[in-house]
């Protein structure tokens, strides 16, 4: 009898534990829905393809192109938005120097440019297209500061386009940078780069494979993260990143 007074305590720590999980689960997936409500299409047939997305209180209209990889939209740009747009008084953009990496249809962009910032949308040559229709399609007439479309290679010519004595950003985004490409690498030295002391990346990412995670082991040499959003539906966490520490150019040379 007195055994089962003693395993009374565990059964309720148990069953509290159960509680919390089904619970967090529960919080978790009502906010992947919220997020991907976000999202419609056109309940008429149109000339042109486009997917709809709601943010800022504005209708957005994203054109995709099926035949390159990076210029369609995956929901880790949908998810960081989201937070952007339901986080304003925490993330206040008005006026803030922001540059996406990997901007591919350039919602991140247009969202981050309809609440008040001044945007730099960056992604390789062949996406500029594209990216450059979604951009002025949304931003027209609509934006405090018009966005600015430019080409950013990873790890090419940082200093040349982005000098960091005259670059400062006040915010990095970058949503689904991180998947099976050659350019891994190329990107660290690409955050490195453009992240000054004071400058915060809001990074989402969908986990796919074990590169991902390896990618946030590497990452986190240089930058401390803090995990904003984990969303295990859609295999997405959202991050907040600074830098770690002023290293110096050998040390940081040989982490990244």
């Amino acid at each position: 009898m007195e055994i089962l007074k003693d395993m009374e305590p565990e059964k309720k720590e148990i069953k509290n534990d159960t509680l919390a999980e089904t619970n967090g689960a529960t919080r978790n997936a009502e906010l992947a829905k919220a997020i991907m409500e976000r999202h419609f299409r056109p309940s008429l047939i149109t000339t042109e393809a486009w997917e709809g997305y709601s943010f800022a209180g504005l209708e957005i209209r994203i054109k995709e192109s099926t035949d390159l990889y990076g210029a369609m939209l995956w929901p880790s740009a949908i998810v960081l938005c989201h937070f952007l747009d339901s986080h304003r008084e925490t993330y206040n953009l008005m006026d803030k120097n922001i540059i996406e990496l990997g901007a591919g249809t350039g919602l991140v962009t247009i969202v981050t440019s309809l609440l008040g910032a001044q945007v730099t949308s960056t992604d390789m040559p062949e996406i500029l297209g594209n990216l450059q229709y979604n951009v002025n399609r949304n931003t027209r007439g609509r934006c405090r500061h018009p966005p600015h479309v430019t080409e950013l290679t990873w790890g090419k010519d940082l200093e040349k386009h982005f000098p960091r004595a005259s670059c400062h950003f006040d915010y990095i985004m970058a949503a689904d940078v991180v998947y099976a490409h050659p350019f891994l690498n190329e990107l660290m030295e690409t955050f490195d780069h453009l992240c000054q002391d004071d400058t915060v990346i809001l990074w989402a990412m969908r986990f796919r494979l074990d590169l991902e995670n390896s990618f946030v082991g590497r990452f986190q040499k240089l930058f401390d993260i803090e995990e904003l959003y984990d969303l295990p539906s859609l295999q997405i966490k959202l991050y907040r990143a600074t830098r770690r520490i002023p290293w110096s150019p050998r040390v940081r040379h040989n982490l990244v």
